[in-house]
């Protein structure tokens, strides 16, 4: 899909994995085209999914989520039901702010944020231990962020 990218697509999408606040006419001043061909750029991209949206990084700490735990979920039953259930309930819970459905001794990895230890021991028995049928859980708790990157390096 990278074919159909030219340089001055990947370098917009570089800009505004940097800084999604930038107008178009400040992208066009960097990349010495006008607004008009980055507006019209940037549209293509967002139509062909290559931009999927646009956020605010917060703190974690400031909003009373700076305790981040990868909780690791085995379940039970295995069929493409009570997978589907799983993750399909799984992520409208606001303290998940990443499932990924994996390979290996793990079904299930979620990125969970919460204010403390304690409301995370809410978290699962409230939403995970009382709702869906676990075989086990493993979770490790992040003790210092070296390294949060937001931006995917863009490789021609």
């Amino acid at each position: 899909m990278l074919d159909k990218l030219d340089q001055t697509d990947i370098r917009i999408l570089q800009i505004l994995q940097n800084n999604a606040r930038l107008t178009n006419k400040e992208i066009g001043e960097k990349l010495f085209k006008s607004a008009s061909t980055i507006n019209d750029r940037i549209r293509r991209m967002q139509d062909k999914g290559y931009i999927k949206k646009y956020v605010a990084v917060l703190d974690p700490k400031m909003i009373g989520r700076g305790f981040t735990a990868f909780t690791h979920v085995h379940l039970k039953d295995h069929s493409k039901e009570i997978i589907n259930h799983f993750e399909s309930e799984i992520v409208k819970l606001p303290e998940v702010l990443e499932c990924y459905h994996m390979s290996g001794q793990y079904d299930f990895i979620l990125r969970v944020a919460v204010k403390d230890l304690d409301a995370y021991h809410i978290f699962l028995m409230n939403n995970l231990f009382e709702k869906f049928s676990i075989g086990s859980i493993e979770s490790t708790f992040v003790m210092r962020e070296a390294k949060a990157e937001m931006a995917a390096p863009i490789l021609p």
